[in-house]
């Protein structure tokens, strides 16, 4: 179409490549005049044009991107140039990745073969930057960090401000699935700081998002929401689609946390529709998913059965995975309905999708499901197959959490380790050359400065044993840390299991002594009904008949009692499934209560105590996750009944046991309100010189191999994990009282 002469054209291209590095990105939409132009002659400058159009559409349409780097790969091979079949093999990898395709991968390794042998040093740090992506999807996060700090190395050389802030979020994105919070706020405000100082107004909106989600993790909703908007707001500005629907579908998760329905559905509509821009319409799930999630809140089921199952259908051809967690939310939704058999079939398909995938996260979410259907069908012993399932699971993904923090700490240290002697090696070559400069002038500067050196590399050798002793050192307090924390993990799960397993017991006892000496009544009553028959007492036979009648149905109302109260126990002792519900946190109260007393009475026989209730009933239900409550609650409970009993020991003249409880809704100053629970006991109190340690991981005051102290460290956790507070109240002798608080938005 376009021929102009041998020179002519040469310049036209370069000065095109040119315009392509510096406007393309923000004017993709005139990308399609430009086809007519590619077609004028297939050389190593159409190859480069085509790969700098993949990269300035592919945060814009993944299409029209895929479509320039399948021309880009094959133009490139057909004429054998190295260096742009690198740039598009890069290219198809950062494509792939983006739909979540691990395939990707070879294709980066590919680049980064090429680029090694053309020692091309900023298409080294840009693959190793895009191979992170893969490692950080696959949770190799050690492997992630090392690629990402080889890349931040290169990119610091090339003095390319951009690319270093771009690669300095990504170390905090890993730091971040480490739950390494501060490191991970320290590396995003650094790439903010980059980032605005170069006018990088996409990366801005991406570290604003990023630096959102860390205020998001501390609970700090207000901080987050700014964040995130002020993100959108630039990423709407440059029309950006990837970073809209990033900041989009944070705002929406914020809003739907505080119970905003309609706001978070319009934010979530914001995200679906530039998802649909960005990967083609109904090509991604994500948004489906979290539409169906707040119309589920508002149960409004039929709207949330109807974005699950698009959702679905998305995810049937795209993602296997996702396709898993789809179907385990629509068994929750039909769960939630009371269709357990609909309940049942799609959460076992989940569960068994996910087992092939081994999705340790799904698997634990779909059998703690499975186990509360089974249980809702009277199948106990399937209910506890899969709550067994549930925790093994669980504590696989502990351990494996675990693990991988310990090699991420391991990997973070040696690497930066690495980079000190680095820096050592930089700072002792600038040493020698001006020792060389001075020998010119001056012999003597030149002796001095051989002196001066030796007496470093001494030094150096010094430190350097040092650091080895201390780097083994501290790779054996990794393990044995490791070692330690899993066997006090162990001691709590088990002794917090009799704990509920003796309450349990205790609880069904009496309904079970009715239901024992009913059937033994019934057995000598139907001896002498058929003695009385015999004989032709035809009456007295009949008496004696309704007073069996009578016991059967006092047997089966006790029966069901007991069938009532392990139902309740069950579902209040599992451990957390990590979903929040609309609980009346009276009840929760009461039955824990109980739950902790009989746990105590099944130890010891002797064991009393007077147990008072004041539940304030405007406290309604709120928005928790009741295992993980019951779990502080137990605590507390625990605790006061040890306390009292120990001061009943001692023999007080007109000493009662007594541990009380009570509720109330507040209205604070600032505004807003919060429910208020508090657990007072009227045992010794605790000493002033150690209410500063109680909420310290591992501190007792039992005598040893009766508490490890983790009880009050866990609770104190969980409280500030919704945002509240665990507070202590005490005067020695006179007793301690807990006070737990729970902010507005955990309130419905």
């Amino acid at each position: 179409m376009y021929d102009f002469p041998g020179a002519i054209k040469k310049l036209y291209f370069l000065l095109l490549v040119a315009f392509l590095q510096f406007h393309v990105a923000a004017q993709y939409n005139k990308a399609d005049s430009l086809k007519a132009l590619l077609s004028a002659k297939e050389d190593t400058s159409t190859v480069n044009i085509l790969n700098q159009l993949t990269k300035a559409l592919w945060y814009y349409q993944l299409d029209k991107a895929t479509e320039y780097n399948t021309r880009a790969l094959r133009l490139a091979d057909s004429i054998s140039y190295q260096n742009g079949l690198a740039e598009a093999n890069r290219c198809h990898g950062v494509l792939l990745s983006f739909r979540y395709d691990s395939t990707g991968m070879g294709y980066l390794i590919k680049a980064l073969t090429i680029f090694k042998q053309l020692n091309n040093k900023r298409g080294i740090a840009a693959t190793l930057n895009n191979q992170n992506e893969y490692y950080f999807r696959r949770k190799e996060y050690p492997k992630a960090l090392e690629v990402l700090f080889e890349s931040l190395q290169l990119f610091e050389e090339l003095k390319d401000k951009e690319a270093t802030g771009a690669v300095t979020n990504q170390v905090g994105n890993i730091y971040n699935a480490l739950s390494n919070y501060s490191a991970a706020l320290e590396y995003y405000l650094k790439a903010l700081t980059i980032r605005k100082e170069i006018n990088d107004k996409p990366g801005t909106a991406f570290s604003l998002t990023r630096v959102g989600d860390m205020y998001f993790k501390l609970n700090q909703l207000p901080e987050a929401l700014g964040n995130y908007q002020q993100s959108l707001k630039m990423a709407q500005e440059i029309g950006r689609n990837q970073n809209i629907m990033d900041a989009a579908t944070n705002i929406g998760s914020v809003y739907q946390i505080q119970g905003k329905y309609a706001d978070a559905l319009a934010y979530f509509n914001i995200s679906l529709i530039a998802e649909q821009k960005y990967f083609g319409k109904d090509s991604i799930a994500r948004s489906y998913i979290n539409i169906g999630q707040v119309y589920n809140n508002q149960k409004n089921y039929n709207l949330a059965l109807l974005n699950f199952q698009k959702a679905l259908s998305i995810a049937e051809k795209r993602n296997p995975v996702e396709k898993a967690g789809i179907l385990h939310l629509l068994g929750q939704l039909y769960y939630q309905q009371g269709n357990f058999p609909k309940a049942l079939e799609y959460c076992l398909s989940g569960f068994n999708l996910a087992k092939q995938k081994n999705e340790n996260e799904i698997i634990k979410d779909a059998s703690f499901t499975l186990s509360r259907i089974y249980a809702s069908m009277h199948e106990y012993e399937k209910a506890y197959l899969y709550q067994l399932q549930y925790s093994t699971s669980r504590d696989s993904l502990q351990i494996e959490d675990l693990n991988q923090k310990l090699a991420a700490v391991q990997q973070s240290f040696e690497t930066k380790n690495r980079q000190a002697q680095i820096d050592l090696l930089s700072r002792d070559k600038e040493l020698q050359q001006s020792e060389l400069n001075r020998q010119k002038q001056q012999r003597f500067a030149f002796v001095l400065g051989i002196i001066l050196v030796t007496i470093t590399a001494i030094v150096l050798a010094g430190s350097n044993r040092q650091k080895r002793k201390s780097n083994l050192l501290l790779e054996k307090t990794l393990l044995n840390l490791k070692s330690t924390q899993s066997q006090l993990i162990q001691s709590e799960k088990m002794a917090s299991l009799g704990e509920l397993t003796a309450g349990i017991a205790h609880e069904i006892q009496n309904p079970l002594n009715f239901v024992n000496n009913f059937s033994d009544v019934n057995r000598e009553l139907v001896n002498e009904a058929g003695t009385e028959m015999r004989k032709g007492n035809i009456t007295e036979a009949e008496l004696i008949l309704n007073d069996i009648k009578e016991n059967e149905e006092k047997i089966n109302h006790h029966g069901k009692r007991a069938d009532a109260i392990v139902k309740g126990m069950l579902q209040h002792s599992r451990s957390s499934g990590g979903t929040k519900e609309l609980t009346d946190i009276n009840t929760l109260a009461d039955e824990y209560l109980r739950l902790a007393y009989h746990g105590l009475r099944g130890k010891d026989n002797s064991f009393n105590v007077t147990m008072k209730t004041d539940f304030d009933e405007s406290v309604g239900k709120i928005n928790i996750v009741p295992q993980d409550i019951g779990r502080v609650l137990l605590n507390l409970f625990n605790n006061a009944f040890y306390a009292v009993n120990e001061k009943n020991k001692l023999g007080l003249v007109n000493y009662e046991p007594a541990v009380t409880v009570s509720t109330r809704l507040l209205s604070p100053t600032s505004g807003g309100r919060t429910v208020e629970l508090k657990v007072f006991d009227n045992g010794s109190g605790i000493p002033q010189n150690i209410v500063d340690k109680i909420f310290q991981p591992f501190f007792t005051t039992k005598p040893t191999g009766q508490g490890i102290g983790l009880g009050l460290s866990l609770s104190y956790d969980i409280v500030k994990a919704l945002g509240g507070e665990l507070k202590v109240e005490t005067k020695e002798g006179d007793g301690s009282k807990f006070i737990i608080q729970l902010p507005e938005y955990q309130i419905t």
